[in-house]
């Protein structure tokens, strides 16, 4: 994998040189590459399967570990620890993992894998000495190097299956079309097993040679501290997030004068956090666009080119066609379903061929499901979403998923959930019900009903009671009637 090779080059001909920075330490390329040699031993003796999962906090362990499991010419599979048991044990089981490497802090808070699953704690090896080298495994560039889950219309996630070629790809678009160098400091505080944390923040620096600062939790004061302390060149992260540091009352406009690249993505970007930006600290936050399937980088507004709510025009070696409900190609400022095309499109979704199929058009284009119009300069902009599709703190959430959880409830005879602009997160979850007859209701019951099989973001955030939820005349409920100022029936 010409991937593994670049980050491995990097390890050894720099090898005293500071790669990543965590909350913990500063890991030199030598270290990353003793403790990649280290590991792979210790997985090779645990596990014959080809895929291996990892859940671990944003940190240089995680470099170390995709290093370890590349080298063994295995799949790595990162677990979201903000998933709800249920569904962390659901992508186990699809991944068909028997073992996970990973920290015992996350197994006090998240619990031990499942029966038959094996734990490989990296807080409790020894690192010590310099192990026998080993060769790399060699696997061809359709290899699929990672799987990442994302939401699932049924509610079940689904593997997005990201070739080696597909990652080197997206990380040579990005790195082409920014101008990124070994000379730039990247701040990630996007979780890795986010498809943007994985292949932006990890991948990008690592085979470029460029410092990477992590810190496992989303805090405005320690970022600001990391920015003060570190001088980085790019931060990418999510609005909600740019929002809170723009309501951080110790931050200042020397705060972010290292910066020539802030980039919010996952979700829009309100224009009153893009105008408090430019007010407070006089500078521009751009926005970028990508998903899960397309390794995930597309689109990225970088200030040479900037335009205010667009997301720019397609990366290096990427094509972008707007498409009628007939899959017509339309023209300028015509608005319609956004599909791409390019080497950074997934293989396809992992064991759902059927799936796969749905989502490619017959010129091979990658159908989105998001609407978009696109400028006479090729500016992309995104103006809404054809799937149900809720996107909370950067994550897909399906309504579906959030329905099936609230109509398992006794009291609860039907529901329905969409989304509610907010301040901080950008969107939450708002669901509607109809009691069963007899029944009572209780929201705060129904909501921590659903924190039980649910990750905290998707819970929703408020709970109304209708008598009858909007259907048409096949008893189907139609969501697109129901809306923030909906009320309740109590």
């Amino acid at each position: 994998m010409q991937i593994l090779t670049r980050i491995l080059r990097r390890f050894l001909f720099s090898p005293m040189r500071v790669a990543v920075v965590d909350d913990q330490k500063s890991w030199k390329g030598i270290e990353l590459y003793i403790g990649a040699l280290h590991l792979a031993k210790a997985i090779n003796k645990a596990s014959d399967r080809p895929n291996i999962g990892v859940l671990l906090p944003t940190s240089g362990l995680f470099p170390m570990a995709l290093a370890a499991i590349w080298k063994l010419g295995k799949t790595i599979v990162p677990l979201n620890y903000l998933l709800s048991r249920e569904e962390l044990e659901y992508i186990i089981a699809d991944s068909e993992l028997d073992l996970v490497v990973t920290v015992g802090p996350m197994l006090e808070h998240l619990g031990n894998m499942p029966e038959g699953v094996a734990e490989l704690k990296l807080d409790e090896m020894s690192f010590k000495g310099f192990p026998p080298l080993r060769g790399t495994k060699h696997q061809p560039e359709d290899f699929v190097a990672v799987l990442l889950y994302t939401s699932g219309t049924s509610g079940k996630p689904k593997g997005v299956m990201l070739t080696a070629a597909n990652l080197l790809a997206n990380v040579d678009q990005c790195t082409e079309w920014a101008e990124f160098t070994k000379a730039d400091s990247i701040l990630g505080v996007l979780p890795q097993f986010h498809s943007f944390g994985f292949t932006i923040l990890t991948l990008l620096p690592l085979s470029i040679g460029c410092k990477a600062t992590y810190t496992a939790r989303f805090n405005p004061r320690k970022l600001l501290t990391l920015m003060r302390t570190h001088k980085p060149t790019a931060f990418i992260a999510i609005p909600s997030m740019y929002n809170a540091m723009l309501s951080a009352k110790s931050a200042e406009p020397d705060d972010f004068k290292s910066f020539r690249l802030l980039v919010a993505g996952g979700e829009p970007l309100p224009e009153a956090v893009a105008m408090g930006y430019q007010e407070k600290f006089g500078v521009t936050i751009n926005e970028g666009y990508g998903l899960t399937e397309t390794a995930p980088g597309t689109n990225i507004c970088i200030p040479r080119i900037y335009k205010p709510k667009s997301v720019g025009p397609p990366l290096p070696r990427i094509e972008e066609k707007i498409v009628d409900g007939e899959g017509k190609r339309l023209g300028v400022d015509e608005e319609g379903e956004i599909c791409i095309k390019g080497p950074n499109i997934m293989k396809g979704y992992f064991k759902l061929p059927e799936e796969t199929a749905k989502v490619f058009d017959d010129e091979g284009f990658f159908r989105t499901g998001d609407m978009g119009r696109m400028d006479s300069d090729g500016h992309l902009f995104i103006t809404g979403r054809i799937k149900e599709m809720l996107i909370i703190g950067g994550e897909n959430v399906f309504p579906r998923e959030i329905e099936e959880v609230l109509d398992s409830h006794p009291s609860v005879h039907a529901s329905a959930v969409i989304g509610m602009m907010d301040e901080s997160r950008g969107e939450v979850a708002l669901a509607f019900v109809e009691i069963e007859e007899d029944a009572e209701f209780d929201a705060k019951e129904l909501r921590a009903h659903c924190r039980k099989s649910l990750g905290q973001h998707k819970v929703p955030r408020e709970v109304r009671m209708l008598k009858e939820l909007p259907r048409n005349p096949t008893g189907k409920i139609m969501r697109r009637k129901l809306n923030a100022e909906t009320t309740s029936d109590e």
